[in-house]
Order: C-alpha cells, then structure tokens, then sequence
C-alpha cells in the first residue's frame, strides 16, 4: 500500500509574508526590486539573496535592486539572528521567485500563443519558436502580484541555477568603495540635527537632580530634553551637542549604584545567584562499561563586549504628535517598532522604522537602544530630524554583553579510558533581551523615564530556535549516556544579551577541551578520537578536509602546537572543523587557522568563505585578548586601550575550504567558526605548552597559572 506524499508547505518566512508583491515588484525599465524582510549587516546577505532572486527569475544579477527592509514596505521577517538569513530568507525568496517566473510564463504563453512549456527567459525576455518574444516588463500590466503564494510552485534543481552556488562580487561594496553614503553614520537628512544622552558612569545609578543652567548657554543648542530619568540634549551641531552634554554632566547629581559582581571570580558569582534549572537533554545508555574514574573540569568565559568598530547610531523624526520615523541598523526593524510603540503609547502603523547599514553590527548590541534614545530626543527638535550617535564609553559600558558562563563538565571513563557517561552543566545569564519579544519593552532608555519599565532579564530562545546558554551543548559525539543541564540566572548585575553564537562558542570550548584531555590519556590521536565517535558522515567529511588541508599533524617544532576543534553550529545548521597554529615561545600568537566548512549550498561561496574568515578572526580575538573589565562600581573597560581587540599584525592566516553539497538546503555561515576555533586555540596551548587553560581569555598570566598549578 502506497503512503501519499505530504502535502507541499511554504518555506517559513514566506508562510508569514505570502503576498508576492511584497517581495518581487518590477521597478521601471529593465529593473526588479526585492524586498527581504532581513537586514544587511556586513554579512553578504543582500548579495546571496540577489543571486537567489536572478537565478529563479533568469535575469541578470544586475537588473536585481536590493530594498532596504522598512516596517512601511517589507515582508516581517523577525530578527537577522542565528546564521538564519539565508535559511528564512533565501527560501522564501527562492520560492517567491520561482512562482513570479510561473506566472509570467502563462501570460507570455496567452499573449504569444505558444504553449509555456515551449517557452524560455533569458535575462527577462521570454522567448519560443518563430522567434517570438515578449518580456517581464512588457507583460508587467497583464500580470498582477498581489496574490498569496502557492504552495505548490517548483523551484530549479541546483543544476539548472546558474548565479547561486558561484561567487560574485558583493552588491553592497561599491558604495562603500567610492564612499558614498551607505552606512547610517555617514547619512546627512535635511535639516538634521544633533543629540546626546546623558548617562551615568556608575552602574545602576539613576539621575535624581538636574542643573540645567550652563547647558542652557551654550551657543546652538536647541533643547535639553528631561524624562524622569532619562536626559539629553539637541543641538545643531556634534560639537555644539558634546559641549551642551558635558555641561549638562557637572550639573547632574545621582543615586548610589548598584554593586557589581567579583571580576576575578565569576565562576563563583554565577554560581551563587539565584537560577532556573532545566534539564536540556539526557540519554540513557542500555548498557554501559563500568566506570572507573571521573574527570570533572570547569571552564569559564567572561562577559564580552560586542565592540563595534563604530558606535550604535539612529536618525528620527516626527511629523506631528502621533507619527514618527526611525532610521536604525537593527537587526529587526518590526522588533523595535514594537516596543517603541509599548514606550510611545502609539499604534504601531504609526510608526515607521527603516534599516540602514551599520559600521559593525551583530548580535544585540545598542542600535535599538539609541533608536529609542533619537525618539525622545526629536520630540524636542520641532519636526527636524534627529542624529544621535552614541560614545565609545558609552557603547562600551551600556551595550549589552555576551554573556559570561560556567560550564562544568564531568566524564565517566572505564578502564580503557574510554567515555561511558558524561554531564554538562551551565551556569549563565540568559542570552536574549531582544526588544519587541515580550509585553515589556527591552529599550534602556524605557528604564529611565519618569514611569520607567523594568529592565528585562534575559532569557534563553527555546531550543528549536537553537537554544541560548545551552546552545551547542548537547555532543554531536555517539556518547552512550549524558545528561546536559542549564541554570539560567534570575539576577543581571551586569545588562546581556544576544552575541554571536550566544552560549555555542563557550560549550564548544568545554566539550572540544576534555575530548581531547581524553585523548590525550588515551594516547590517542584527537582528531583519529573524534571520527571513531561521530556516525555523521557529513562531520566525518569537515574534520577530515580540514585535517587533510592543514596536513595533520606536522612534525613537532619548539615553541610551536597545533590544536582541534570541531561543531556542528545549533547541531542543526553549518558544520565547521578547525585547525589551529600557534606559537607559544612569549605571548600566545595565532599563526594559521584551517578551516572546512559545509553549509549544504554555499550560494555564494566567496561570501561563505568571508564569514568563516572573519568568525575565525573574532574567535581568535575573543580567545587572546576580549574581556570586560569592571570593578564592583562601574565598567572600567570603555576605550579600546582597556578592551584590546585583536590587531592587523596579528590576524592568523585563514584558510577554509568549503565542502560543496549543493543538494543540500543552505544553511548560514556566520557563527560556526566561533566554536571550533576558541577549541583548537586552547588545544594548540596545550600542544605548545602542556598545560591546559580553562579560563577564557588565555592570557599569559593564565598560562603562567596553570604551570604553577601543574608544578
């Protein structure tokens, strides 16, 4: 008896946002606009989108005009987060496309008298025997795309698409190549005016008392803004703005603070605070080896800042008392409207928000918060735009960070030394306090006005959306029993929120380091352990081209190691392995990252090999340098000189290969090489220099540490 197929489905994103029109329009002669719901932020997506769109549609990639995504206009995708761009988007757009190729070949077919089957579109112009032809834009009135999509349109075989799966130039460089305007920092709207925010150095401080006095003199200010505690300036100039800021500060008086947590003990502090356990998965094996000992090891990872090479900046203007407009480099435009709407009081139709371009932007930085900051701040300018670019101190100490974590890891070995149970345990801020997700808003500046909201502890996405402290925590291995556990902390001293990877980078570490602590006692080599417990062959394919790229394991030098790390990123999405270099003769220095990677269809492999470049480059940094700095007062770490980021002298070469699969659904790039990355560093130290460090960054004093703890 035969099983009938399941019924065909829209891909998600399109599912939400079916009308055709809303992602496809033909725009003038020769031209068609796509309007994805998800957001450039350095990543390439408006570039792989524009090969998906021109591949389906068989036109040029050049005819294709990329939209901004704008709450006026755009289909609402959520939030660009997760390495899902390509996933959401990509798919629907693939499936949009292909029904709008469909319904301009039946109408070239009524208007031709050629049966559609006998038609063909190169580049718009359709064309069938007897050499006749028609195109997209001269059937643009006879055919109407304000219909939902069909569930049942066909897309091409990967063979057939001729743009996707090859690298093109970024469609996004130009403009930033010939400098003109393209990241909201450089935007000038007319009649623009400028504004600051005035915030406290002291955490959890709140503003009690204002002297407005020398503010109010200085020349071209325009208004000093005071909400409860929330305060700043607009003047018509940055210089006149930063003057009218800094007098306002000498004349504000604050509350006492709230105490930060022990820097040089975080493990300790997270682990005392209150929390909310659940456990994340267990396996039960039906039989197991007996065990003979227990090794338990801790790891940490401090809290880290997202450090955008330019600080958070919005634009906003207001037409009248009840409509204003939002231009921001969020992540999730209708996100923010939301919980602008929850601060505003105003129907969220009213209020516009358009995305520009960021100068650094991923993750949940402050680009919501200073977009909430230029909203207040316009209601004062009398209908003139407002420009607020937030500081470095500011960005640096009012952001939200990476969380930090604990992760405690437990191995039960038998006598060979081989795994037959193992525990994983995490302790950790939640990793998500996007805006526009719950009832209150997520905004600090709705924290500071005169009927200010709570501000919000983090949560963690469930995990079908890939989970948040517990990301990645789960073994990819064929372990035969484990029990994995979060506890979330119901405490946040210090603001968190979405970085990249949110908890994958710090599990991957833990599990990566004691496999190959395991290894070791085995006298096995690591990367010979890890294919012996993995069944899945495409992890099984990254591990061994990255092996066979980096010519694993060359002979031993002095001074030198060489180091692991393998993850599938969510253990959903891009599988990812890597191969580290190091040198470890003075300081820790990062000489060669090899890397492969299988993300299915790499629609544009260039772009793919970007995003492992520059994952494995921010790894790298957060591995040897990235930690937030505070006392039990304020963040100390606001300038770069007490944040240091990796430097151009010391970016390691990269190498990635790409294991093609184009068959396979695609799946995002940017986040699976954090992970392996952070875990081969760590094994290469260990390869170097025979001590085992555990707690990130790997610093020299660490190092030093753990020789005399080893001595």
């Amino acid at each position: 008896m035969s099983t009938a197929s399941p019924a065909p489905t829209l891909p998600v994103s399109l599912a939400a946002n079916p009308k055709l029109s809303s992602w496809v329009r033909l725009i003038g002669e020769g031209r068609i606009a796509i309007s994805p719901g998800k957001v450039e932020i350095g990543q390439g997506i408006v570039t792989a989108l524009a090969q998906i769109a021109a591949d389906e549609l068989d036109v040029d990639i050049i005819r294709i005009e990329m939209i901004r995504a704008s709450t006026a206009t755009s289909p609402n995708e959520g939030v660009t987060s997760g390495s899902l761009s390509i996933q959401q988007s990509g798919r629907a757009l693939r499936h949009a496309c292909a029904e709008v190729r469909q319904r301009f070949l039946v109408a070239a077919s009524e208007r031709l008298g050629v049966d559609a089957s006998l038609l063909e579109i190169d580049d718009g112009t359709i064309s069938g025997p007897g050499n006749v032809r028609t195109s997209y834009w001269e059937l643009a009135g006879d055919v109407s795309l304000d219909h939902d999509a069909n569930a049942g349109a066909t897309t091409k075989n990967f063979a057939k698409r001729a743009i996707a799966g090859h690298s093109v130039q970024r469609v996004d460089i130009p403009d930033k190549v010939f400098a003109r305007p393209r990241f909201i920092h450089d935007c000038a709207l007319p009649g623009l005016v400028h504004g600051r925010v005035l915030r406290p150095h002291v955490s959890g401080a709140k503003l009690i008392a204002l002297d407005e006095a020398a503010a109010r003199a200085v020349s071209g200010l325009v208004a000093i803004v005071r909400d409860g505690g929330f305060a700043g300036v607009v003047a018509d100039s940055e210089a006149a703005a930063e003057t009218a800021l800094k007098a306002l500060r000498k004349g504000a008086t604050w509350s006492a603070g709230e105490p930060l947590p022990d820097e040089n003990d975080l493990a300790g502090f997270l682990k005392s605070q209150p929390v909310e356990t659940y456990v994340i998965d267990t396996r039960m094996a039906a039989t197991t080896g007996k065990p003979i000992r227990t090794l338990r090891r801790q790891y940490t990872r401090p809290y880290i800042a997202h450090a955008s090479i330019a600080p958070s900046c919005a634009m906003a203007q207001w037409a009248g008392d009840d409509r204003v407009h939002v231009w921001t480099h969020s992540q999730g435009v209708y996100l923010l409207r939301a919980d602008l709407a929850i601060v505003l009081k105003l129907l969220a139709e009213n209020i516009v928000v358009e995305h520009m371009e960021g100068a650094g932007c991923y993750g949940h930085n402050a680009a919501d918060d200073v977009a909430l900051d230029a909203v207040l701040l316009a209601k004062a300018a009398g209908g003139r735009p407002v420009r607020v670019q937030w500081s470095r101190q500011d960005e640096m100490a009012h952001a939200p960070f990476g969380a930090a974590m604990a992760i405690e890891v437990e191995a039960d070995l038998d006598a060979d030394n081989e795994i037959v149970g193992w525990r994983h345990a995490i302790w950790s801020n939640g990793h998500a306090a996007r805006p526009g997700r719950a009832a209150q808003p997520a905004l600090l500046a709705a924290t500071e006005i005169a009927n200010p909201y709570p501000r919000m502890i983090s949560t963690n996405p469930p995990a079908a959306n890939g989970g948040g402290g517990d990301r990645n925590s789960i073994p990819l291995y064929d372990l035969p029993a484990w029990t994995v556990t979060s506890h979330r902390l119901l405490t946040m001293p210090v603001r968190t929120s979405a970085l990249r990877t949110l908890g994958g980078q710090g599990n991957v570490f833990a599990i990566e380091s004691l496999l190959d602590e395991i290894a070791a006692l085995r006298g096995e080599d690591p990367i010979a352990f890890r294919l012996r417990h993995l069944c899945d062959e495409r992890a099984k394919d990254v591990i061994r081209a990255a092996a066979r790229r980096a010519q694993w394991k060359p002979q031993k030098q002095s001074g030198t190691g060489h180091g692991v790390g393998f993850a599938r990123y969510k253990n959903t999405g891009a599988y990812c392995a890597a191969i580290a270099e190091i040198e470890g003769t003075d300081d820790i220095r990062v000489k060669r990252l090899t890397l492969a990677v299988d993300v299915g269809e790499a629609v544009n492999p260039d772009g793919v090999i970007n995003q492992i470049e520059g994952g494995a480059i921010q790894a790298t940094s957060w591995v040897l340098k990235e930690r937030v700095r505070f006392d039990r007062m304020r963040i100390t770490s606001t300038s770069w000189t007490d944040y240091p980021i990796l430097t151009f002298s010391e970016v390691p070469a990269v190498d990635v290969e790409i294991v093609q699969r184009p068959e396979i659904e695609p799946a995002g790039a940017g986040e699976a090489a954090h992970g392996p990355v952070t875990a081969a560093i760590a094994n290469a130290v260990y390869d170097c220099l025979g001590v085992r460090v555990r707690d990130l960054p790997i610093t020299r004093a660490k190092i030093i540490a753990a020789m005399e703890l080893a001595s």
